[in-house]
């Protein structure tokens, strides 16, 4: 299982932030401690994630979906944050 970082920009106001969530968090288990950014651990390609997602963003919208290495650094975060980081990276 592969870890991807997962961000996005939607640039129209008034945009179903919520529809586009539901899906991330369908696709594997997921951290969540930036705005619009995600860590998600899957099984699916970076292509696979994208694509599942395409449907909830307009075409002005921006979506990044990356493959991550083990190497990893950080700080600011709670407990509970770094604490996946550790045990998911």
């Amino acid at each position: 299982m592969n870890s991807y970082l997962i961000g996005y920009d939607l640039n129209k106001a008034g945009q179903d932030y919520e529809s586009l969530i539901d899906q991330i968090k369908k696709i594997g288990t997921w951290w969540h401690c930036l705005d619009s950014t995600w860590i998600v651990k899957s099984n699916l390609t970076a292509v696979e994630i994208r694509d599942a997602l395409k449907e909830y963003i307009d075409d002005n919208d921006e979506l990044l979906v990356i493959k991550l290495s083990r190497e990893a650094a950080w700080t600011g975060f709670s407990d509970e944050c770094s604490n996946w980081l550790k045990d998911n990276l």
